[in-house]
């Protein structure tokens, strides 16, 4: 088990402190295939729970990455930008996208844990 939390959008929290770091699952990146371009928020911007948070385009499609919690983004993730390919190696890792400090932490309590979002996985196939 991780410590991951996940929105049914496929996106991932991990927490540390007041802060949620955001990704996309392993099973988004293999849906969306080669990623090779990732447009970041700038620091400093406010996001609400839901709301479009990042883009990931990959040979396949460009799909959204919504914010599974509301704050603001501290840090963005710059290694995307000159090599977008880390969100297919290592989607749950270095392939984070943003940092948010949570204005609201109970929202994480909204989100699936790993065995859930499992179980959510298989409802799709």
């Amino acid at each position: 088990m991780t410590d991951l939390r996940y929105s049914k959008d496929h996106e991932w929290v991990r927490i540390e402190g007041d802060v949620a770091v955001i990704g996309i699952s392993d099973y988004a990146q293999d849906q969306l295939g080669d990623v090779v371009f990732v447009e970041l928020p700038e620091p400093g911007k406010a996001v609400a729970r839901g709301d479009e948070a990042a883009v990931v385009e990959s040979v396949k499609a460009a799909s959204e990455v919504f914010s599974p919690v509301t704050g603001e983004v501290v840090e963005v993730n710059e290694p995307l930008g000159e090599d977008p390919g880390l969100v297919n190696r290592a989607p749950t890792s270095e392939g984070w996208f943003l940092k948010v400090r949570m204005s609201d932490p109970s929202e994480v309590g909204l989100l699936m844990d790993e065995a859930a979002y499992q179980a959510f996985l298989e409802t799709l196939s």
